[in-house]
């Protein structure tokens, strides 16, 4: 196996770092990994927002649910869509754009997470550990004021790196063959969800986390503790309004 392959499958999400800082060395070439990413059309609509600052840090804590890590991490990468640069590009050399609208939005999401994904990667791949923070569409309004950001951007996610100060095991992955679909979609029998899930539904932490909420299931861990119904449609809400506010629907 290759050195990058062994870093894709050695992949953890680290919740604890050392306050070592990251080398300006290192940074650079992690950001500059990040623009070697598949883009839409070579457009490179997307930006980040490296967040190193104690006190920036601080007032991005509470956008992510004050978990301990958006604080304690060195470095914080918002990833971000963004049509506002490619516009005013587009308008200095009198051309019309026309991004301001859902396709858009999905084309300049993709190359966020794309970016942020190769960060991730060339981070790992120098010994750093990464954590995706889930919580950036949630509060995405609200780190929109705090980083400033302008009409046709929008934060998607968030990434903290920095030296690991723990070690934890590999995390579990459903199998291939309930993920993969050769040629057309097969969907999916009763059979087939109690095989794929099976593994999982098994595990020791799996049956902690049962005995912890007293819950029959772990899908009902899912839908009655981490992600209610009610939270979704809420947070779907704010989120909505969000890209109302920056410009991507007039359409």
């Amino acid at each position: 196996m290759s050195d990058m392959l062994n870093t894709i499958f050695n992949h953890k999400s680290i919740r604890k770092y050392k306050s070592d800082p990251i080398s300006e060395k290192d940074l650079q070439e992690i950001l500059e990994a990040g623009t070697r990413a598949s883009t839409t059309g070579n457009m490179q609509i997307y930006s980040i927002i490296v967040t190193r600052d104690e006190d920036m840090k601080k007032r991005l804590a509470p956008t992510h649910f004050n978990q301990p890590i958006a604080t304690q991490a060195p470095v914080l990468l918002t990833f971000c869509a963004d049509i506002n640069r490619f516009n005013k590009w587009c308008e200095q050399r009198n051309a019309e754009p026309g991004y301001d609208n859902f396709l858009w939005f999905t084309n300049a999401v993709i190359d966020a997470m794309l970016v942020a994904q190769n960060c991730c990667v060339a981070a790992e791949d120098k010994g750093l550990g990464i954590c995706y923070l889930g919580t950036t569409t949630y509060t995405a309004d609200k780190i929109i004021d705090i980083l400033e950001l302008p009409k046709g951007v929008i934060p998607i996610t968030t990434v903290v790196v920095g030296h690991p100060d723990e070690n934890p095991g590999l995390t579990d992955r459903l199998p291939l063959e309930g993920i993969v679909h050769y040629e057309t979609y097969k969907d999916y029998s009763k059979e087939d969800i109690d095989n794929i899930y099976s593994e999982k539904e098994s595990l020791e932490s799996t049956k902690q986390l049962l005995e912890e909420n007293q819950k029959e299931n772990l899908a009902q861990i899912f839908t009655d503790n981490r992600y209610k119904k009610a939270d979704n449609l809420h947070f779907s809400g704010v989120f909505f309004d969000v890209l109302k506010k920056q410009g991507f629907f007039n359409q």
